[in-house]
C-alpha cells in the first residue's frame, strides 16, 4: 500500500531522517521525495561549518599531552622517592622541587580551567557536540544520516585513537559521501585513524628492509576487514590467498609518528616497510608500484560487482528493513555499478524507489539515531550538555565513536529491542529538561499521521508535560523509522 501526502511526508522524516520538526511535515507534504532529493543537491551537504583541529593537529596534541602526563607521574614517584628516602624532614623540599620541575613541564600558555576535562576528552567532545547540532538542526536529515551510515560502515575506535575519531569522519567520510564509492574508499583506508586502528602501521613485508632487520612481519586485518567488510562481503569469491596478498600491497602505508611535532600524525608511505615484488589478488597481477600498488587495488575492489551488491544490500537493510526487498537491492546494486559508484546516485535510487517506502515501519532507531531525535524535537540541543548526550548514548549501549568491533553497530531490531527499556531513563531527563514546550503540539510536528490512537490517548493523560513528552519520545512510532 503506498503513502502519500502528509504521512509520507512524516514517513520520509523518521526512515531517512531523524524525524520531523516544526512545520516540516507541512512543508514537504506536496513532494517528500523531491524533499529528500533536494537534500542531497543543498550546498555543503554533509559538510560541518565549526572550526576543528585536523586528524593530525589533534594526534599530536594529544601525544604531547600523554607524554606530560607522564613525565608529571615520574616526578611524583621521584618525589616520593625521596621523601622516603630522606625522612620526613626533607619530604618538604623534595616535594617543592619537584613541584617546580612538573611546572615547567606544563604549557603555561593553556592552563586546563578548573573541572574541565583532560585534553583527549575535549577533543572528543568538540567533535561530537558538532555532530549532534548537524544533525538536530538540519531540516531534513537525509545527507547527515549518510554520514552516519558511512562513518559507522567505515567505523574505526576513539578507545584506540581518541583524537582522531572525530577528525576522521570529518576528513574522509563527510568529503565523499556524495561522491564516488572509490574515492571514498581511497580517503577511509589511507586515513592516519584506520591505518593505525587496524595496526597497519605495524605492519612490514616479511622480504621488506624492515622486515628482514627487525624480524617482524605481517599484519593482515586491514586487508581482510576491506575486503570481508567495506567492499566485497564475506562468502564473495575471495580467499585467505588473496587477504594475504593484498596485506602484502598494503605494508608501508603508514603514519609519521605523532611525536613529530611538524607533520606527526600524518599519512606516509613507508618504503622500507614494502614488501618488494608483484601480487596476485582475485586473479589479477598487480606490479609493484609502491603506495599505487595498494591504490590500484582498491580501485578495481571499489568497482568489483560484489562491492555493489555488498553495498546495495547495507543500504536497503539500514534505512527499510532487517531483511530488505530483493528489488530494492537489485535497484541499489545496479545504480552502484552503472554509475561506477556514485553515491549520489544510489541515494537517488534509494529514495525513489517504491520499495523504499512502505508504510509498515520495521526499523528499530538505534540509541544514536533515537537520541538525536529526542534532542531535535525537543529542542533540548543547546540545554544539554554533550557530555550528558554522550554519556546517556553509552548508557544505551552505544558510546559514540566507540563500536565494539570494525564491523561498526549492528543495524537490526534483535541488537537493540532488550534496550528498549532503558531509554525511559534517558527520555524523562531529556524531557525534564525540556522548556515551554506543549507536549500535544509536538505529538503533531513530530509524528502528525503516524500517531496512533493510544498514543495520542496515552500522552493526553499524562499527569505532567514532561511525562507526556517522555511518554511520546517511547512510544512506538517514535522509536521505530
Amino acid at each position: 500500500m503506498a503513502v502519500n501526502g502528509s504521512q509520507a511526508a512524516a514517513l520520509a522524516l523518521h526512515r531517512f531522517g531523524f524525524g520531523p520538526i516544526g512545520d516540516s511535515i507541512a512543508a514537504i507534504a506536496g513532494d517528500p521525495r523531491g524533499a529528500l532529493l533536494a537534500d542531497l543537491d543543498r550546498p555543503g551537504a554533509g559538510q560541518i561549518a565549526a572550526v576543528l583541529p585536523s586528524s593530525a593537529d589533534a594526534a599530536r596534541r594529544v601525544s604531547d599531552f600523554q607524554a606530560e602526563r607522564q613525565a608529571q607521574q615520574k616526578l611524583a614517584q621521584r618525589a616520593k622517592q625521596e621523601a622516603d628516602a630522606a625522612g620526613t624532614g626533607m619530604a618538604d623540599a623534595s616535594m617543592k622541587t619537584s613541584d617546580a620541575i612538573a611546572a615547567a613541564v606544563q604549557q603555561p600558555s593553556s592552563p586546563k580551567p578548573p573541572n574541565q576535562p583532560p585534553l583527549p576528552q575535549q577533543l572528543l567532545l568538540s567533535e561530537a557536540k558538532a555532530r549532534f547540532d548537524a544533525a538536530a538542526n538540519t531540516d531534513i536529515g537525509f545527507v547527515e544520516r549518510l554520514v552516519w551510515f558511512w562513518s559507522n560502515h567505515f567505523c574505526i575506535s576513539a578507545d584506540k585513537v581518541i583524537g582522531m575519531a572525530g577528525p576522521y569522519e570529518r576528513e574522509a567520510i563527510r568529503p565523499h559521501v556524495l561522491g564516488r564509492f572509490a574515492d571514498l574508499l581511497q580517503a577511509v583506508e589511507s586515513h592516519p585513524a584506520m591505518l593505525f586502528y587496524l595496526d597497519n602501521v605495524q605492519s612490514m613485508g616479511a622480504d621488506s628492509v624492515a622486515g628482514i632487520n627487525r624480524d617482524k612481519g605481517l599484519n593482515e586485518n586491514l586487508a581482510r576487514e576491506t575486503m570481508e567488510l567495506h567492499t566485497l562481503g564475506v562468502r564473495s569469491g575471495y580467499s585467505q590467498a588473496d587477504v594475504t596478498s593484498f596485506a602484502n600491497v598494503l605494508t608501508g602505508w603508514s603514519w609519521i609518528p605523532p611525536a613529530e611535532p611538524d607533520h606527526g600524525g600524518e599519512f606516509a608511505f613507508v618504503k622500507r616497510l614494502h614488501q618488494p615484488g608483484d601480487q596476485t589478488i582475485l586473479g589479477k597481477r598487480y606490479p609493484d608500484t609502491g603506495v599505487e600498488q595498494g591504490r590500484a587495488v582498491l580501485a578495481d575492489l571499489a568497482r568489483h560487482p560484489a562491492t555493489a551488491q555488498h553495498i546495495g544490500e547495507k543500504l536497503a537493510a539500514h534505512f527499510v528493513a532487517d531483511n530488505p526487498p530483493p528489488s530494492l537491492v537489485a535497484k541499489l546494486a545496479k545504480t552502484f555499478h552503472d554509475s561506477d559508484g556514485n553515491l549520489k546516485e544510489v541515494a537517488k535510487t534509494l529514495v525513489t524507489a517504491d520499495e523504499a517506502w512502505t508504510p509498515q515501519r520495521q526499523k528499530l532507531k538505534p540509541p544514536a539515531e533515537w537520541v538525536a531525535g529526542v534532542i531535535r524535537l525537543s529542542g533540548t540541543q543547546a540545554i544539554i550538555p554533550i557530555g550528558r548526550i554522550m554519556y546517556a548514548q553509552a548508557t544505551l549501549g552505544a558510546p559514540l565513536w566507540r563500536p565494539p568491533a570494525p564491523n561498526g553497530w549492528p543495524d537490526t531490531e534483535a541488537a537493540w529491542l532488550d534496550g528498549i527499556s532503558h531509554r525511559v531513563d534517558i527520555a524523562s531527563e531529556f524531557a525534564g529538561r525540556a522548556q515551554g514546550v506543549d507536549p500535544l503540539a509536538l505529538l503533531n510536528s513530530g509524528l502528525g499521521p503516524l500517531a496512533s490512537r493510544d498514543t495520542r490517548d496515552t500522552v493526553a493523560r499524562a499527569e505532567t508535560r514532561s511525562q507526556a513528552l517522555a511518554l511520546l519520545v517511547m512510544s512506538p512510532e517514535f522509536l521505530r523509522r
